[in-house]
């Protein structure tokens, strides 16, 4: 393989996940309009699960080209994470904002307990280990270095520029859904904190990953589906 086609493979692993996974996206809006059939009228009860299966199986494909390495400062990354999900609740926890009832909710199938429960454990895999892996490999693996230059593998992780810094920010948080975008935008600048304190993809990845675990169990207790 020439060094054409190696930067070429790395640009598609660190952009084609995230492609993916916005696509399907996307098409849950688009099925959500023509209606019908349940598989129609609510598409996440399939969709999500094809992008936890899509997604996942890119990442595991062009694992190689992340080179994750140890995550470092655990301690501190965690401690971001616990300040992200404290802000992404608090406009109805401590604000007042109407609860957010209406989404994923898994409670369709509560009579149906093998349904229920292998629906919760994929929503929890999607939301736990493949969205952090495929947002965090996209936004601070690929983005926030390619704004630093355009052949970003080969700038370290957590280098930093005002540029790519303001670019990633505005993008993560604008990339949620308008209800988020305020707590979005403010995670997306503490996981880039993350990224340049730690100068680790993979601690980005496990703050990512446990405010998602936090916030999913929250949902699971307040039934506040909305928020998925």
């Amino acid at each position: 393989m020439d060094s054409t086609d190696k930067e070429a493979r790395k640009l598609v692993a660190f952009t084609l996940p995230m492609a993916v996974f916005l696509v399907l996206l996307a098409l849950v809006s688009v099925l959500r309009k023509v209606g019908g059939a349940f598989w129609l009228d609510s598409p996440e009860y399939w969709i999500y699960p094809a992008q936890t299966i899509f997604c996942g199986a890119l990442v595991i494909w062009f694992w190689r080209e992340y080179q994750f390495r140890a995550a470092r400062r655990i301690v501190f990354a965690a401690a971001v994470a616990l300040l992200v999900f404290a802000g992404w609740i608090a406009p109805r926890e401590l604000l007042g904002f109407a609860p957010r009832l209406i989404g994923f909710n898994p409670e369709i199938f509560s009579g149906q307990p093998a349904t229920y429960w292998t629906t919760v454990a994929v929503r929890f895999v999607r939301l736990v280990v493949v969205v952090p892996l495929v947002e965090e490999i996209f936004w601070r693996g690929f983005l926030l270095r390619y704004f630093v230059n355009e052949k970003f593998y080969t700038v370290s992780v957590g280098t930093f520029s005002w540029l790519s810094f303001a670019v990633v920010t505005v993008g993560f948080g604008f990339a949620h859904s308008p209800a988020d975008r305020i707590a979005a935008l403010i995670a997306g600048a503490l996981y880039n904190g993350i990224a340049y304190r730690t100068k680790s993809l993979a601690s980005c990845v496990v703050a990512h990953a446990i405010t998602n675990l936090l916030l999913g169990l929250w949902i699971m207790k307040t039934r506040q589906w909305g928020f998925w």
